[in-house]
């Protein structure tokens, strides 16, 4: 009999394993001064083969499905208890400006009187030379102190008539890599300056108030400013009144007064059904992960189909990387070009959500734990939300003969995270469809990056949008990573993508009336011949098929991904930020699945002076990809020209695409949702069923 497991393979990691991790990694440090001067940027879970994933969902953990292994002469053979679980450690050595990558592996020592502990064994270690690794929070508020108290940046805040530097604002922003000096050799930060007006207001927005002009690089190793500049003197721009977002202080200090309470109840509970991480809703089931650097992501996805059971969609759902290149040519704009993900870490900077505020409705919340640059372990509370959402019309028809209707109400599950990366937010959601469909989106709000104007001065590359402020142009990318298993089991790798183009028939024979068009399917075959962009012109998209298995009509069944609004970078292929971002010159990108090609951009793109590393250099290898295990990379992105609407904060504004059943099924998998109550009650009472009049009939 297998033995009683404590976490899934797939779970995240603990508040306690962590510990035991970072504890097990300082021990194993050559030299008392080694110990010291670890810090920790990253402490997650070492996902397991596919095949252990497959065990524990067979035979320790919901589903307990056995059909989800192959079938073997004399039987499964069970095992007693799954390998142990390990732990990724990313440890920046400040004493060495050396970045190294552990390895620990769990045991867990049971113990009647403490319920269980875990012990940790270093595995495997790693130095990665000429690499920085991401920055923690604790040096973004680090660098601000550093700044404030450097004499020269003092003098310069002053000429510009700011003596209290308790109003001053300094963010910290990863140099990029724009030449040599930006080589990883140096942990640097060029911050970026804005200034309050006022010391007893917490929540003004200082961002209205840019300080341009100075040029500051800190030494983040060391952390001291090792160049100063005060360029130019540009005047602050005058405090704007419409600046602030609160309550009560927003256009005038007057707040709407008509908006009435709106309650989302559900008297009897969600329909959905959590244990642990595993969720099971409307015949989806999947489960939940988290990691620092990702934030949400989405494992196991499956539909439960009646006759045909648990079949499998996608292994690991997430949104890898995210880029913000900027337009604006002029200093300091030029350098705007973070890379969210894998510069800062999107997990480390989410939000604890508030019920009410976020997520309306019955919520369930799961909390998520990662570790600080000293090693401590941090919990997010209440990190991620899980809640069903209404959605509006799933399907209707009305026979106009006989007056007779059936209609059905949507709903969806949406599994959601925030973040605040410096002045912006970003909202990511995964919602699932009762009739098949998967979305994914990405919600955009905060608060702009903005630049000062000369007195009379207009820039060309950002829009004005109050005295002496204005918004430079700029793009959101991001990435979404989806390992395919479309009707594949354990050890199976049967899928294949087709691209759809519709095409316009040539006037001719066969074409007399000059109405034709018709889908033309491309196998991609390869990686370099799987490199493609949307194209609104021909309705562009892409299926993931599964080779061996077909619906009644004997299609091959699958999904196809279907790319919403989106764009490509607005810059010269030599751009500097293109080095880094090498993926972002195509919306899709198809590979084989190979565990250590994760991140488009690389396991580190902060200061990165490789050209191309990541998913641009993984393709050149020109793999198979017909009957394989298919990763889809599908970058989406926004093209933002601000509007004064736009300010004091932005309005949310949505992107993103769809994974869509298409010969998954053999009909609508939506035709046996029910009707609403309110629709039984209005049958019952004879109010939906009326025939038509019989004169109309008599027309007929």
């Amino acid at each position: 009999m297998p033995r009683a497991q404590t976490s899934h393979p797939l779970d995240p990691l603990s508040a306690a394993e962590i510990s035991v991790a970072v504890a097990t990694v300082r021990a194993a440090g050559a030299t008392p001064e080694v110990r010291d001067s670890m810090r920790f940027i990253e402490v997650v879970l070492v996902e397991p083969h596919k095949h252990v994933v497959a065990l524990a969902d067979a035979y320790f953990f919901p589903p307990f499905l056995t059909s989800l292994l192959p079938r073997t002469k004399g039987g499964p053979v069970i095992p007693s208890k799954l390998p142990s679980r390990q732990a990724r450690l990313v440890v920046y050595n400040q004493r060495s400006n050396e970045t190294s990558i552990w390895i620990v592996e769990f045991s867990e020592v049971h113990a009647a009187t403490r319920g269980g502990h875990h012990r940790g064994k270093v595995i495997s270690f790693e130095v990665v030379p000429n690499v920085q690794s991401p920055m923690d929070a604790m040096e973004y508020a680090e660098c601000e102190v550093v700044a404030k108290d450097f004499p020269p940046f003092q003098e310069a805040m002053k000429k510009r008539g700011i003596e209290d530097m308790d109003l001053v604002m300094v963010d910290l922003w990863c140099v990029g890599y724009h030449c040599n000096a930006d080589a990883p050799s140096r942990r640097l930060a060029k911050p970026l300056i804005f200034c309050r007006t006022k010391s007893d207001c917490p929540m003004e927005n200082g961002y209205a108030r840019p300080v341009e002009g100075i040029h500051v690089l800190v030494d983040m190793q060391n952390m001291v400013v090792i160049e100063f500049e005060d360029r130019k003197l540009v005047p602050l721009p005058p405090a704007d009144p419409l600046r602030n977002y609160t309550a009560g202080e927003t256009q005038g200090g007057v707040d709407r007064s008509d908006v009435k309470p709106l309650q989302i109840i559900q008297p009897k509970g969600p329909s959905f059904r959590v244990n642990g991480n595993f969720i099971e809703w409307q015949k989806w089931n999947f489960r939940i992960g988290f990691t620092p650097r990702e934030g949400l992501v989405i494992y196991s996805v499956a539909y439960v189909d009646g006759s045909r059971g648990w079949r499998p969609v996608a292994h690991r759902l997430s949104f890898v990387e995210m880029v913000v290149p900027y337009g604006d040519p002029n200093d300091p704009q030029y350098r705007k070009n973070a890379f969210d993900t894998g510069e800062d870490g999107r997990g480390k900077n989410a939000h604890s959500l508030k019920k009410d505020c976020d997520c309306l409705g019955y919520i369930k919340y799961f909390d998520a734990h990662f570790t600080n640059f000293t090693g401590g372990v941090e919990t997010i509370e209440n990190c991620l939300c899980l809640h069903e959402e209404d959605h509006g019309i799933l399907w209707k028809h009305q026979d106009w003969r006989t007056g007779l209707a059936e209609v059905r109400q949507s709903r969806m599950l949406t599994v959601s995270f925030a973040c605040t990366v410096a002045n912006y937010e970003y909202g990511f959601f995964w919602h699932f469809y009762q009739d098949g469909k998967i979305e994914a989106e990405v919600k955009l709000t905060g608060i702009l990056s903005l630049g000062a104007l000369q007195p009379d001065e207009t820039r060309k590359y950002g829009t004005t949008i109050a005295p002496g402020l204005y918004a430079p142009v700029h793009q959101h990318f991001f990435v979404a990573r989806m390992d395919m298993a479309v009707d594949c089991k354990l050890g199976e790798a049967f899928n294949q993508v087709v691209e759809v183009n519709l095409k316009v028939e040539e006037p001719g024979k066969g074409n007399a009336h000059n109405n034709a068009f018709c889908a033309e399917e491309e196998l991609l075959r390869s990686e370099l011949q799987a490199m493609h962009d949307c194209n609104p012109l021909t309705t562009s998209h892409w299926i993931v098929r599964n080779t061996r298995n077909v619906n009644m009509t004997g299609q091959l069944t699958g999904f196809k991904l279907v790319p919403g609004s989106n764009c490509l970078p607005l810059a010269g292929s030599e751009a500097k930020f293109l080095r880094r971002a090498s993926f972002l010159k195509h919306n899709l990108w198809v590979t084989p699945y190979t565990c250590e090609e994760m991140y488009p951009g690389g396991k580190f793109p902060n200061q990165n002076p490789r050209v191309g590393e990541g998913l641009a250099t993984w393709v050149k290898q020109n793999r198979s990809l017909e009957e394989t295990d298919i990763v889809l990379c599908y970058v989406f992105g926004v093209t933002h020209v601000p509007r004064p609407e736009d300010w004091p904060v932005m309005p949310v504004e949505c992107i993103g695409f769809l994974l869509m059943p298409h010969g998954f099924f053999n009909c609508s998998p939506a035709v046996d949702v029910p009707p609403s109550a309110t629709d039984l009650e209005l049958k019952d009472n004879d109010i939906a069923t009326k025939p038509i009049q019989n004169g109309i009939i008599a027309k007929l």
